[in-house]
């Protein structure tokens, strides 16, 4: 009598496709479009990355890089592949990641996730950038990890069958900026 193959956990199902670095050292506007639908992991929880906003830069007046590197903001500046968490409001924790090269300041907010692994089933659980980060249990203290080691990482997942694009929400000061049509998400999904 055999005894069974141990069965992988679906973190260890999604580790195994983690995304390399090389997939972030690209244009914000091309890794914001292929996160739709790649799973965003945190130890023992994951969800699947349906909304993402692309900031673009130092001439993008929407973005942080807007002022150039500062002591919050350096890290939008090195490789991409990094993550970035900020404090919204006082209130939210916002989880981005960085893209490009080095010196380019961009960096994708992640604006939404369904539930995969040790979040529940309510699709709301994960939507809007606040209740990103809580759902996932991140905070400032995952800023400025390297996405492509540890227990924080971003995998391939699925593709979504349609892709949506609109302006970024919040930002309305940025004028002509703000209407970009730089959030992507995916269509008619549930979360």
């Amino acid at each position: 009598m055999t005894t069974p193959a141990p069965r992988e956990s679906p973190i260890e199902t999604l580790a195994a496709h983690r995304l390399p670095a090389s997939f972030f050292h690209r244009d914000v506007l091309t890794v914001a479009r292929e996160l739709v639908g790649c799973a965003l992991v945190h130890r023992r929880r994951a969800g699947m990355i349906v909304e993402t906003e692309a900031y673009h830069g130092p001439e993008d007046l929407a973005s942080h890089a807007r002022f150039g590197p500062t002591a919050r903001t350096s890290v939008m500046f090195g490789p991409g592949g990094v993550s970035y968490v900020y404090l919204c409001y006082g209130i939210h924790q916002m989880f981005n990641i960085v893209t490009g090269g080095h010196g380019e300041g961009q960096a994708v907010l992640i604006r939404a996730v369904a539930p995969l692994v040790g979040l529940g089933d309510d699709p709301a659980v994960g939507r809007g950038p606040g209740k990103v980060t809580t759902a996932l249990a991140l905070d400032r203290r995952h800023d400025r990890r390297d996405l492509a080691r540890g227990a924080l990482f971003v995998a391939a997942h699925a593709a979504p069958p349609a892709i949506a694009t609109g302006p970024r929400i919040g930002v309305a000061y940025a004028g002509e900026w703000a209407a970009r049509p730089w959030r992507f998400w995916w269509r008619d999904h549930p979360a």
